[in-house]
């Protein structure tokens, strides 16, 4: 059975050329052509179709409220979503990527790429274009360097005396060196000890050892 496919864009050369390419493929057919998002939705609603492809610039709403009102309360009836030409952004990539889009091409995006997103948002995968894909990766690899570890965060949730007496355990002190040097108790090292294990998920002393070093606490005191 054919494909059928919706076509939104509110520019009319832009619809027109994507529907005299796509009707070249044989198993494609389209079943209409929106410039508003709001004839797109009736158009979902009366021809269903098994994909909408779509860009940015809509009348009445951008494509983005266009994926997320499709990709909503009713992502299991309404139609997966190609969203093409967008601009070269992380931002525009990310905020596209959380309404719920399908596939997402950039604006230089071949007529193969356009053809295989639809073919595969129908049979319910997802696809990336490669310079979106690229662009994305490059993202998040500059976002997770700068992304404080996850230790490091966690050390952050300790008062200044359990760090103290993380440290100094980390240090080889024992419990009664610790005491001595804080000059406090050691049934209250102790119950410091005992809580770090809580708060950090460890099981014994080595474990507070280790979590010390990896979160970075030791090479920065």
């Amino acid at each position: 059975m054919a494909l059928r496919v919706l076509i939104c864009d509110e520019r009319p050369l832009v619809t027109a050329g994507l529907q005299r390419l796509l009707s070249a493929e044989p198993d494609f057919e389209i079943v209409g052509v929106a410039d508003s998002g709001v004839h797109a939705l009736m158009l979902v609603r009366s021809e269903r179709p098994d994909a909408v492809v779509t860009g940015l610039r809509l009348r009445g709403m951008s494509g983005t409220d266009l994926t997320r009102r499709l990709r909503g309360d009713n992502e299991q009836t309404n139609p997966p979503v190609v969203v093409y030409a967008v601009e070269d952004s992380e931002e525009t990539h990310t905020e596209v990527l959380r309404a719920g889009a399908n596939a997402l091409l950039s604006d230089d995006a071949s007529r193969e790429e356009l053809v295989l997103a639809i073919r595969a948002v129908a049979r319910g995968q997802a696809m990336l274009g490669p310079s979106v894909a690229r662009r994305l990766l490059e993202w998040f690899r500059k976002h997770e360097s700068e992304r404080p570890r996850p230790l490091a965060t966690l050390a952050m949730t300790l008062t200044t005396r359990e760090r103290e007496i993380l440290l100094l355990t980390a240090q080889g002190l024992s419990v009664e060196q610790i005491a001595s040097k804080l000059y406090i108790g050691v049934a209250t090292v102790r119950t410091h000890i005992y809580r770090l294990r809580c708060k950090l998920q460890v099981r014994d002393r080595a474990q507070l050892v280790s979590f010390a070093y990896q979160a970075g606490l030791v090479n920065s005191n």
